[in-house]
């Protein structure tokens, strides 16, 4: 009896070092496990090949214990970066899927010229375009922002818009393609809007130049 529980107590040790050496072995492998490639996708090609060249420290890392805030912070440096995602291919590649942010106005600063994203980033060019307003004075990224929910949250379009003037006093004026300019209130834009979009509706055949909507529930026409 005592000789045959002697056995089972043996085979049970011999049992665990079988399952404890195969299991330290995969440990070990799993360790060894180095990036050899990485993946970035969903910028134009010459974007994604700058950012490439930033992430190629990551070569030959171990794939399990590479620096995560590193790499956010790397890539969250890219102006042109809204969201993206990392995933782990294993054995040996780090795939990075990136979506690109929105150009939603642009305008001058110390005389060089930015695309504003819907990041909130500045993004430096040489060129500008037609398709996006083009802002002026000094402004904050709130300010923009700001302006942009109440477009967003009334019946205004914002393509529509051309040019925005942004004064020291934080209120914004609206120039539209068709030469309408509008002067909007400090506080309850988006009711001023609402309030436009109802009077442009109910006067489309008139010819105006100018609105101020700065009086509150009122309109003042000029042209």
């Amino acid at each position: 009896m005592h000789q045959q529980k002697s056995k089972k107590v043996l085979i049970y040790i011999f049992l665990f070092l079988i399952v404890g050496t195969f299991n330290n072995k995969n440990l070990y492998q799993l360790n060894l496990t180095y990036i050899d490639k990485i993946n970035v996708q969903g910028l134009e090609e010459k974007n994604n090949f700058e950012l490439l060249k930033k992430l190629n420290y990551l070569k030959f890392k171990n794939l399990f214990f590479i620096n995560r805030s590193q790499i956010i912070k790397i890539i969250d440096s890219n102006t042109l970066v809204e969201e993206f995602y990392v995933f782990k291919n294993y054995p040996s590649t780090l795939n990075i899927e990136i979506q690109e942010t929105k150009f939603l106005a642009q305008t001058n600063k110390q005389n060089d010229i930015f695309f504003l994203g819907s990041n909130g980033k500045l993004t430096k060019t040489i060129e500008t375009r037609s398709d996006i307003p083009y802002i002026f004075g000094d402004f904050k990224n709130k300010n923009f922002f700001d302006l942009k929910k109440a477009i967003d949250d009334s019946n205004f379009e914002f393509d529509q818009v051309k040019n925005l003037f942004f004064y020291k006093s934080g209120r914004w004026d609206i120039e539209t393609h068709n030469g309408l300019l509008i002067k909007l209130p400090k506080y309850k834009m988006k009711e001023s809007l609402e309030l436009l979009v109802l009077f442009l509706n109910q006067n489309k055949k008139k010819k105006i130049k100018e609105l101020d909507l700065r009086q509150n529930n009122q309109i003042i026409l000029n042209g």
